[in-house]
């Protein structure tokens, strides 16, 4: 049994498909069947269902997958890890960050105490970065949601507030707290369907009892603070977007019920090996979120 082998079973056990595995490998297909056959023959277990020119990866499959995914993601981080022995000077360590508000100040924070470190920064959602972590693409993340996984370590570095965005003439504007079921029948701005926030403020609202109205969807968070700013609609805002740098002109209530706050954390994978920038970035994450993070938050705009 062969690592290219392994590699090509990987490859059609991730596709189900002979012939786009085919393409990706750069094979032939009749060569490819060839080579999962003989797989299984050594094996002496089917790895797939067929039906016709269909397959799909049966129990005897998954199971043999889920080892060779290990296998292939020690052999990564083995070359990663001397990579890093031979190349001390090669300080390179890769995120993925869901807060982009946040972004340049903590990027730049960082750079200051580690200017030689290389950082490749990626973004998505929690399910993206899940799957981010499990692949060996990035080192770490940091979400606005628990990532849940066998192999993925969780930290809660943050416990954000969630506040209520109004135009500074909205009836509502002078209060010091808001229940949220108050603006129940209020037009709402709010990210896409799909956007982690969406999905948690959605939430925060069916527990008030109601489905809010949102015929305005937007993806960038500066730009519905302006148009709430404009009077077009209320919103919901994470305390982290509140920067001190050339706000719109709005103010932020606080909901006293539901509870609406998120917790920010930062995940990896238990098996990976971490480089010294890595190791750098990691501790200095939690020392951002800790004393740095709030010292951002603009709370002029809070409501009194």
């Amino acid at each position: 049994m062969e690592l290219l082998q392994l590699r090509y079973f990987q490859k059609v056990a991730h596709l189900e498909s002979i012939t786009k595995a085919a393409n990706e490998l750069h094979v032939s297909q009749p060569a490819l069947s060839k080579m999962i056959a003989r797989l299984e023959h050594d094996l002496g277990a089917s790895l797939f269902d067929r039906q016709g020119r269909t397959i799909r990866l049966n129990d005897f499959g998954r199971s043999y997958l889920n080892r060779i995914n290990r296998v292939f993601f020690e052999l990564e981080e083995g070359e990663r890890e001397i990579e890093e022995m031979v190349t001390t000077q090669h300080r390179i360590t890769s995120v993925s960050i869901a807060l982009p508000h946040i972004l340049p100040f903590f990027i730049g924070e960082f750079m200051k105490e580690h200017p030689n470190v290389h950082i490749k920064q990626y973004t998505g959602t929690a399910a993206a970065m899940k799957k981010q972590l499990e692949d060996g693409d990035i080192d770490f993340c940091i979400s606005m949601r628990p990532i849940e996984g066998t192999e993925i370590e969780w930290m809660t570095l943050l416990d954000e507030e969630i506040f209520l965005s109004v135009p500074p003439d909205h009836h509502l504007a002078h209060r010091s707290s808001v229940h949220l079921n108050e603006v129940c029948n209020e037009v709402f701005i709010n990210r896409p369907m799909g956007y982690d926030f969406r999905d948690l403020t959605d939430q925060f609202c069916s527990e008030a009892g109601f489905t809010p109205h949102t015929p305005l969807e937007l993806e960038e968070a500066g730009a519905i603070l302006r148009l709430i700013e404009l009077g077009l609609g209320i919103s919901f805002t994470p305390q982290l977007s509140l920067l001190q740098e050339n706000l719109p002109k709005t103010v932020q209530l606080p909901i006293t019920a539901p509870r609406c706050r998120r917790n920010i954390g930062l995940a990896w994978h238990k098996g990976r090996y971490f480089s010294q920038a890595a190791t750098d970035l990691h501790q200095f994450t939690v020392r951002f979120f800790k004393h740095i993070a709030l010292t951002y938050f603009d709370d002029q705009s809070v409501g009194d």
